[in-house]
Parts: C-alpha cells; structure tokens; sequence
C-alpha cells in the first residue's frame, strides 16, 4: 500500500500511509483508538475506496474494488465482530455460496469431507455439522480463519482477535496464527495487547492520528518506545495511581448468595478507595455486581449503605441512593448507539434539565460541554451519533453519563477493555479524580498490572465464591492467580 489517503466528507484521516507485508510473516499494525487502523485495513478488504494511493501485490497493482474481489485476490478480513452465521453448522459457513453439488442440490456428504479434511490441516478439532450458535466465540474464530484458508487466502487481516476469548484459546489461535505463516500465509493483526503483540509479530507498524509513524522489527524496540511512538507523548507512570487518603465505610455486602451465580459473598468499601475484583472468567464477579446494582435480586444476605440495610428491586433504586455501573458491554448496554453523544451523556439525569415538565435544552448544553471537556471527549460536535466514536471515547460517554449523576460509589466492570493505552491512562485518572473527592470505586478486572497498579485492596474470587483479600502491599501475580484457582475442582472444566 503507497501513499493511502482517505477522507470522509471532507475530513482526511489517514496522510499518504505507506504499508507492506511480506508472505509468512506476522506484521501487527498498533495505535490508538482512530488512529485510522481499521480505515486503512478496511480499504485493503475492499471495504472502503482510498481517496488516492494504490495497492500492489507481488509486484503488480491491483484495484479492490469491493470484499468480493479482495477475496478473489487473496485477502480476507476477519473483523472485531464476528460475521458468521449462527444457525447454520460449520462446513455451512466456511463453504456458503460455494457448497459442492449438482443441479441446486448440496452435496453434504463432500461437504463435510472437504470441511473436515480443512480443519484438520490447520490443527482445529471441530465437528462439521455443529451448529455455530452452539459454539464459542474462540471456535466460532476458528471457523472464520478456516473460510479465509479454504478461500486460498494469502493475506489475513485480524482485527482485536483475543478482545473476546480467554487466555488458553488465544494461545490456541497463536498457534494456528503459526501454522498458516509456515504455509506462507501473511497475517496483519490489530491488537492493543503489548504482551500478545511481541509474542507473536515479526514487525510492528504505529499509525497516529492518521500518519504511519514508522515500522520496526519486534526484536529491536521496547514497550516503553512503542507507547511513546503510539502517543506522540511520554505516559509518564502507567498507572497515575493518587495517595487519597482513605475514609469511613460507605458500603458492607455480608454473605450474599444468588444460587449458581454467587455464594455467601462478603465485602466492604471506603470513601477514597479502589476495590479491585479479580477472578476467572465465570468467577461470578460480574453476576455480584449486577445484584449490587439492582439488575438481578439476591436470594440472601445484605447489603447496607453508610451502615443501613438496603433492598435495590431495579437500578433506578440503585441510582437513587448513589450507585453507577459501567457496565463491560458498553455498546449493549451502557450506550445508545443511534443516539448522539449528548443524548447518551444525559439520559441517565434528566430529571436534573427539566423544569415544570419542560426540557431545559441550554442547561443541558451546558452541562453536556463541560463533561466533554473534563473528560476529554474527542468528538467533532455533541450531535455527532456515539456509534462513530473510537472505543475510548465511547467509554468516556458511559462515564460522563454516570459523572452528571453525581454518584457516590462507581462500579466499572472491565474499564478499559478494547482501548488503547493513550485513553487508558485517561480513563484512571479520571478514576482517581473520582475518589480523591471522597468517593470509591469497585473495578472488575481482568488484566493483572491493571488491577494492581489502581487497586487499594484486591478481592479475589473462585468458583462464585470469595477466596481472598490483598492489600496493596501484598500485590503479586503469583498470589493472584493462586487464589483464583482456589475453589476450581478438578475435572469441573475451563470457566
């Protein structure tokens, strides 16, 4: 790819980009959130038209003029979101619109010979005629990556690959990412994942702000270099973690159990604190923060508010007495994708911009400008949809929509995944302004440094049940992950 430019009504966001890849190699491709990544790898899949450059491919220059002819020459896209169809089995989806047969009729018995034969030359242990909706996100993964290879693909673009799926099956995906570089396959691979990126890519190229800032053998640069070129900016520490003094209990949860999803969980919470919450996928962290919330009701226990015992039958409730919820999913629940930024920013207080039944628009502007500015929303206009925003500034409307609600306790689950590090260190400071005005978070997460480097105290959880407590000066990877392991039977499976 040689000098990319592209442009959206009259908005230019990627500057001449220059690009390659050679076959069998791992190439990652890093920047922040609307750096123009998926701009320019969507433009090799003939999802978008280059406002002027050209693509060449072994020498030869080629137009992809759409996916169709992408696919034709070669390149598949394999995006953030899944594509496949769920009601249909395996061999369906890699081989649809191109099934064996004659007269109309599909062949099912070669097409689930040919089907098998595919997975089992990439290493994928999956049944043909299972149905996808029965399937993992991992699996389902798997079976994209087979209808790339069954396409002759010679160029395989992911995009966030692991944002879904555990830690054993993105080392499963590793090694068939290697598999198809010894078949000589290219992969190009967006991830924000700094660990996952050196383990596996051959070289490393940084867009900013639409520019390519450079490529660099994995080998040859560090961490700290790579942030520095994907920020334009030196982080300073990776997690601005505040000394805030800590105050009075505002919250105690005492022996609450919701059966199969939680049992006879005990916690409590400060003014000025980070809890943090860190347990295996499944652990029921998640399912205790919904309950806290008022989304699901406990069978038993309590939970007591500034020493008073509370029953939330709905968030609203929950909202009423101080409590907000970032929840993980913020494009399913924590946002209103069609809706503008300021819509979504001020649902949750409306109450607080309206007088006599009327809407006070100016007062709602106002308020709306400011958390854009505190928060330091990059968006063109407040009437600009939310879906168009990067995943960093999406969750920053989430948090906005909770910060005009003047919460006293802030539950984010998962704050910063599926955002790049500029935003991440955004996003904790804007945590630690929040509790060094007397108030407290609890942060589920799943990136150990992450936990430790925000969290006061670490609550740690196993099989639905709390199996300890860390203190900060107590912080170790190694005890983490031993406690997270405390409850799992032998034999009970992966959660």
């Amino acid at each position: 790819m040689k000098k990319i430019h592209k442009d959206f009504y009259g908005n230019e966001v990627l500057h001449g980009v220059d690009f390659s890849l050679k076959a069998g190699t791992v190439h990652a491709l890093m920047g922040e959130n609307g750096a123009g990544k998926s701009t320019l790898m969507k433009i090799l899949a003939g999802v978008y038209q280059a406002s002027s450059g050209s693509v060449s491919m072994n020498g030869s220059e080629v137009r992809v003029e759409n996916p169709t002819v992408a696919r034709h020459l070669g390149i598949s896209m394999i995006h953030q979101e899944l594509s496949t169809e769920l009601e249909m089995s395996v061999a369906e989806n890699i081989f649809l619109g191109r099934e064996p047969g004659k007269y109309g009729l599909v062949d099912f018995r070669q097409l689930y010979g040919r089907t098998k034969e595919l997975l089992e030359s990439i290493g994928v242990s999956l049944d043909p005629r299972q149905r996808m909706k029965k399937l993992r996100v991992a699996d389902q993964q798997m079976v994209e990556i087979a209808k790339a290879v069954s396409q002759d693909a010679k160029v395989v673009i992911m995009d966030e690959p692991t944002s879904s799926i555990t830690n054993q099956e993105a080392e499963r995906l590793f090694q068939l990412i290697g598999k198809l570089k010894s078949q000589n396959v290219g992969i190009i691979y967006i991830s924000h994942k700094m660990d996952e990126i050196f383990q596996i890519a051959d070289e490393i190229s940084v867009l900013r702000d639409g520019c390519m800032i450079g490529t660099y053998e994995s080998e040859k640069i560090t961490e700290e270099d790579l942030i520095r070129k994907m920020v334009g900016r030196d982080l300073g520490e990776q997690f601005p973690k505040m000394n805030v003094k800590i105050g009075e209990e505002i919250l105690s949860v005492k022996n609450l159990t919701l059966k199969g999803q939680y049992e006879d969980v005990s916690f409590h919470l400060h003014r000025g604190e980070i809890l943090g919450m860190v347990g295996l996928v499944g652990a029921g962290r998640t399912e205790i923060m919904r309950s806290l919330f008022g989304i699901t009701q406990p069978d038993s226990g309590d939970i007591l508010l500034k020493g008073k015992k509370v029953v939330f039958r709905n968030p609203r409730e929950a909202m009423n007495h101080g409590l907000a919820y970032v929840t993980e999913d913020r494009k399913g629940e924590g946002l209103i994708l069609p809706m503008s930024v300021e819509k979504n920013i001020t649902i949750a207080a409306l109450a607080q911009f309206a007088e006599k039944g009327f809407l006070l628009r100016d007062r709602e502007s106002k308020v709306v400008e400011e958390q854009i500015a505190n928060l330091n929303i990059k968006v063109a206009r407040k009437a600009q949809s939310v879906k168009s925003l990067s995943g960093g500034n999406q969750q920053k409307v989430v948090i906005a929509k909770w910060m005009i609600a003047r919460p006293m306790i802030l539950i984010f689950d998962e704050p910063t995944r599926g955002i790049d590090v500029g935003a991440k260190a955004e996003i904790y400071k804007i945590m630690c302004d929040f509790v060094s005005k007397g108030n407290a978070i609890i942060m589920i997460s799943s990136e150990m440094p992450e936990a430790m480097g925000m969290s006061d105290r670490i609550l740690v959880l196993s099989n639905h049940r709390v199996s300890g407590e860390i203190r900060k000066e107590e912080f170790s990877e190694e005890r983490l992950a031993t406690l997270q392991f405390k409850y799992m039977q032998r034999g009970s499976g992966e959660e």
